[in-house]
């Protein structure tokens, strides 16, 4: 009998959003469902596949919290620097349950971006663990960060646990209110850091509420059972990896499986078949190697496989569905809403949307200047971030004018209020006056030749503004195929690339999303070389 037969037979389906719930800290609401489901239950397996119970995250939480909070003050910033697993749920939650503030940091931006993150969030203190940082290979990198701030290593905490940390962990783990923390929901929960390829990294505070809200909202859109098992492999430093893959099934009650990193997909599969998981998180780009090294039958267990952090091409679709039975779920979020905006769902999976609007949030569709027939996409909600920390002025939340944040997607709404993304709105070429998004021209890529990688930029034109360039790893490309099939589906010519670039791979962020800026640079240097040539 399936999970979904099992529900419907005991009358449980989707909680309703109640906004009471979420007034509460992160830590509170773990400490909520550890009475709920029961502290021997298991919440989260690790990464060697050990399992840690409710009772052994709390006493982990408050005995490293205690140990933590020396040398630092209720409120600061503190960097959290590893990927995802037993180790930095126990962090996140040990500096949060002491009023501490954890700011994730993308160990795979590179040592600027990670330079302008501790200035912009004022962190003085970065947690890491040795073994992570030998298997990395980031010794070099943490030379140099320990040059603006102290490295403390959760191996050396761990053998140094004083008697009063060690106090607060055994009294806690029975009165866990007496010796944390009381931070006010609506204070910061969390900093979070934007991609920043189109400039220095902004920070994102999101606050507690946003962080529970966000987690409610999930539960009140999809039927989430005790049953389930989710199989997280995004980062801890990835809004969608950190709330929907590890806050919210340690809030729920649902099992979790971290992996440490999502480019292992042989590992992944083997995981998912062995602990036999009924969800996954993951982005187009993972899925699609997820699905392709596994054997029929291997994924057998998935009920619920959400997608999100980049659009979700129909050749994804089609080919997971063939293969392996599986009906991939579209969502759409930003890290400014905690993630989760928008989602399908079972029965209400809408193909080329991200689904519908998340409890309690509304949305303003404002004008896209020169975009005809879509809007920008603007949203208000529980979820919705404190504010911006913004390199020139660190420290400092600028909150979103009268709560509402621009999303700078353009989408069009059906009657149904099932959202369709037609682009970022940074992500439009201008030729000859008229608007064209680069994402239609990658799905004519990839309608053509599903099996490469392919990312759209646009250059300088000196006639007709800009023109577009198409980089693709598909050696055989030409402009003359992808004329063809814009013919024969009725897209304008203007869609269609000028130039081909041929890459080695099409380079992608610790997220998952195409890194459009080494795009950019890679494409803007073959030009350069192409027009040496012709000199």
């Amino acid at each position: 009998m399936t999970l979904a037969t099992v529900a419907a037979a005991s009358g449980e389906d989707v909680v309703p959003f109640d906004m009471s719930t979420t007034q509460r800290t992160v830590f509170s609401a773990f400490a909520r469902a550890r009475r709920k489901f029961g502290g021997k239950r298991v919440c989260v397996i690790d990464v060697d596949d050990s399992e840690r119970t409710y009772d052994e995250i709390m006493r982990g939480t408050l005995a490293l919290g205690s140990a933590l909070r020396h040398g630092t003050h209720q409120g600061e910033s503190v960097g959290v620097l590893l990927p995802t697993g037993a180790g930095a749920i126990v962090a996140f939650l040990a500096l949060s349950a002491y009023g501490r503030v954890p700011a994730m940091l993308n160990f795979t931006a590179g040592l600027a971006a990670l330079k302008s993150a501790l200035k912009t969030a004022q962190v003085k203190r970065i947690v890491t663990a040795k073994r992570f940082v030998e298997i990395g290979g980031y010794q070099s990198l943490i030379g140099e960060l320990s040059k603006l701030a102290t490295i403390v290593y959760l191996e050396d905490v761990r053998e140094k646990l004083s008697l009063l940390d060690k106090a607060a962990a055994a009294v806690g783990q029975f009165l866990p209110s007496v010796v944390s923390a009381h931070a006010d929901p609506d204070t910061t929960a969390t900093i979070l850091f934007t991609s920043g390829t189109e400039g220095e990294p902004k920070g994102v505070a999101l606050s507690h509420t946003n962080l529970v809200a966000n987690v409610e909202q999930v539960r009140a859109h999809l039927a989430l059972y005790p049953a389930d098992i989710l199989f997280n492999p995004l980062p801890a430093f990835h809004c969608f990896g950190l709330t929907v893959g590890s806050l919210m099934p340690l809030l729920l009650g649902i099992k979790v499986v971290c992996h440490p990193t999502p480019l292992q997909p042989h590992e992944i599969v083997r995981r998912i078949k062995e602990h036999g998981a009924t969800i996954v998180v993951s982005t187009d780009t993972f899925v699609t190697q997820y699905a392709r090294a596994a054997e029929p039958g291997d994924l057998k267990t998935l009920r619920l496989t959400v997608c999100g952090a980049e659009r979700l091409r129909d050749e994804t679709r089609a080919f997971v569905r063939k293969k392996h039975g599986i009906e991939l779920l579209e969502g759409y979020g930003v890290t400014e809403a905690s993630p989760v905006i928008a989602a399908n769902r079972p029965g209400a999976n809408k193909h080329g949307t991200v689904g519908q609007l998340m409890a309690d949030m509304k949305m303003r569709l404002d004008p896209a200047e020169g975009i005809a027939n879509a809007k920008r996409l603007v949203v208000k909600g529980p979820n919705v971030m404190l504010g911006y920390i913004k390199p020139d002025a660190p420290g400092v939340i600028v909150p979103p004018p009268d709560g509402w944040h621009d999303t700078g997607d353009v989408v069009t709404v059906d009657e149904d209020g099932f959202i369709a993304i037609r682009g970022r709105l940074k992500r439009f070429a201008k030729i000859g006056g008229e608007s064209v998004s680069l994402a239609v021209v990658e799905s004519i890529a990839s309608a053509l030749w599903p099996e490469h990688g392919h990312a759209a930029v646009a250059i300088a034109d000196g006639r007709k503004g800009e023109q577009i360039v198409l980089a693709t790893t598909y050696k055989d490309a030409s402009r003359q195929d992808l004329i063809g099939w814009a013919h024969n589906h009725g897209v304008p010519d203007l869609a269609v690339p000028r130039r081909i670039v041929f890459v080695d791979e099409v380079p992608v962020l610790g997220t998952g999303k195409t890194n459009y800026g080494v795009v950019q640079k890679m494409v803007d240097s073959a030009v350069l070389a192409e027009a040496k040539l012709n000199e």
